[in-house]
């Protein structure tokens, strides 16, 4: 893979004080106004998220996806704040072509048409951080050229140093959840994502443990036309996932089989999961002219855990199953959780048995019943956060952040697609050889084998 000789996406100080002035003042008078109200009794949780979502749903930038993971954290934000972030939409105007020849230009450099047989100038798909287009390779291969917009390491660091300012303003409201880690891992993976580089390694690491697999199908990168900013790789052909939601049950059960396992298998067997479960992350494959599986896309917000943490999510769940309260202990100490009370550990269990409970049932059944895609979990991490006003606070691992928000993701897959499947049974086959060392050996091969640094427990 290739890097830019000319990099025009230099962390800019004017881009960067640019941006830290917009987001700055956007946010912090939406601070200003909810501390007044505040002052004089007239505080509104919804009117505060109204306003909050008003200024970053302004700002089209990576803000907003660092807004939709803090909605699927219990009381990591007011629930009122929760219901409007997630009515945010992480995308972006698309680049205008002119300014999408400028930017492969400063990636590939002068001449860089003759590279391809063809590229479309219209983006197939546009969101937060970049765009996709679509292009024919020299050797006739139909390729998703992935071009991240400019001056966007500039836009995240605003972005994250005003995340500090979100969080400082629920924190004189004394919440239940201690958000200290969190944002330190959303900062981690949200700079991951803007290296390319990084993604092709992931996208090579799921190529290996999906090789040869017949109801996942994963991208090839094409390093030749790849850079840090820019990635290449084969098309998948495939059609919306929300394009089946009203095909016959067998079918809609066959993809989210697929789903199942595609998110699944990798934790259980590697201690990677893919962190953003997006329905546009996701699209179907046809194999003789039939639906067949999924085509997993976006490599950009993926998770390494170290296989002891792995552990701990089996031990929780079948703490949790067996009704084994010391395993369950354990389970919570592996994760990272500390200084853990009985009543608080019980107050845990209430969205550990939300997101286990559907793998706890030995019988076919949805992932949730009366209840719409959007307000999965919404319920639960309300009662949580209740019960935490009064016995917590409690400090939430950072591991924690992106696991519960790809189980959030995939449950509300699952509701669109309406699947009706036996999840404990799936999930007890992927956990079935489940061996500490052995996992060990295997995610360091499979990592060393994509470029990719070992987990740090």
């Amino acid at each position: 893979m290739s890097d830019s000789s000319n990099d025009g996406e230099k962390n800019r100080l004017s881009s960067r004080v640019q941006r830290y002035a917009k987001v700055g003042a956007g946010v912090g008078a939406t601070a200003a106004r909810m501390a007044g109200a505040r002052l004089f009794g007239e505080a509104d949780a919804r009117r505060e998220g109204e306003l909050i979502a008003a200024t970053l749903g302004s700002l089209k930038g990576p803000l907003m996806k660092v807004a939709q993971l803090l909605a699927t954290i219990p009381d990591a934000v007011p629930p009122e704040w929760s219901a409007e972030l997630m009515k945010l939409q992480s995308e972006a105007p698309p680049m205008g072509y002119a300014f999408v020849k400028r930017r492969m230009m400063s990636e590939l450099g002068a001449g860089w048409e003759k590279k391809f047989a063809k590229f479309e100038p219209q983006p197939a798909a546009a969101a937060s951080l970049g765009q996709v287009h679509r292009a024919v390779a020299l050797d006739g291969a139909a390729i998703a050229v992935k071009l991240q917009y400019p001056d966007m390491e500039s836009a995240v660091e605003a972005d994250l140093r005003q995340l500090d300012l979100l969080f400082g303003v629920h924190r004189r409201m004394k919440p239940a959840v201690d958000t200290t880690d969190v944002a330190k891992e959303i900062g981690a993976r949200v700079r991951e994502e803007l290296d390319y580089t990084r993604e092709a390694r992931h996208t090579a690491l799921y190529g290996g443990i999906f090789q040869g697999d017949g109801d996942v199908r994963v991208p090839v990168i094409r390093p030749e036309l790849s850079t840090r900013r820019l990635l290449a790789m084969n098309w998948l052909e495939g059609e919306k996932l929300l394009d089946f939601k009203d095909a016959p049950l067998d079918l809609r059960n066959r993809l989210a089989t697929a789903m199942f396992k595609a998110w699944w298998y990798p934790f259980s067997h590697y201690g990677v999961i893919h962190g953003d479960p997006h329905l546009g992350n996701y699209t179907v494959f046809r194999q003789d002219g039939e639906p067949h599986g999924i085509n997993l896309l976006d490599y950009g917000c993926i998770r390494i855990f170290p296989p002891s943490f792995v552990q701990g999510v089996i031990d929780l769940y079948l703490g949790l199953r067996d009704n084994d309260a010391e395993r369950v202990v354990h389970a919570y100490d592996v994760w990272g959780f500390k200084g853990l009370t009985k009543d608080l550990i019980e107050i845990l269990n209430i969205w550990a048995r939300f997101i286990y409970g559907p793998l706890l049932e030995d019988r076919v059944r949805p992932i949730a019943e009366g209840v719409s895609p959007g307000e999965y979990g919404r319920k639960e991490a309300f009662r949580v956060a209740q019960a935490l006003k009064e016995k917590g606070p409690v400090k939430v691992p950072r591991e924690f952040v992106f696991m519960d928000r790809a189980a959030i993701g995939l449950g509300g897959v699952f509701l669109h697609l309406r699947a009706e499947l036996n999840f404990y049974r799936l999930f007890n086959e992927q956990i079935a050889d489940f061996d500490l060392a052995a996992m060990r050996m295997r995610q360091a091969a499979a990592l060393a084998g994509a470029g990719l640094s070992p987990a740090v427990a």
